[in-house]
């Protein structure tokens, strides 16, 4: 299941750097060569940064390529801990995530440029908390 997870965040990491990318290649255009800048390209753009962070983060995190300190001795206690830093990250953006997503939909906040409803927009912070967590429960020990 972890190999159909990764293949499937890889993919969307892509996708929205994908779309990142002509997103801001489209702003310079109208901007710069058209003299006439597009509404919602820099929102766009934030939104994009936001999901592409959350989600490259916790790809990087299964794949293990996330930077880190070695403070433990054993390579087992380092293991054990930074499963157990990853869980914790996770639930905290699940707990937090969550409350936030509810806080926006319930105040019905929506975007100035999209209008999309900011809740839509949060959902990457508890959805990227759930993957911190998978992968921290499905790594393996080495």
């Amino acid at each position: 299941m972890k190999a159909h997870v990764d293949i499937w965040l890889g993919r969307f990491v892509v996708l929205l750097m994908a779309v990142l990318v002509l997103d801001v290649v489209w702003q310079v255009l109208s901007r710069f060569i058209l003299r006439d800048p597009s509404t919602v390209t820099e929102e766009l753009a934030r939104y994009l940064l936001i999901w592409l962070g959350l989600f490259g983060a916790a790809y990087a995190a299964g794949q293990g390529s996330h930077l880190s300190v070695d403070l433990l001795g054993s390579t087992e206690s380092r293991r054990r801990a930074s499963r157990v830093a990853e869980a914790a990250f996770g639930l905290l953006l699940i707990i937090g995530g969550v409350r936030l997503v509810y806080l926006q939909l319930v105040l019905g906040q929506s975007s100035a440029a999209l209008g999309l409803p900011l809740g839509v927009v949060y959902l990457a912070v508890p959805a990227s908390g759930l993957l911190f967590l998978f992968y921290a429960i499905t790594r393996r020990a080495d």
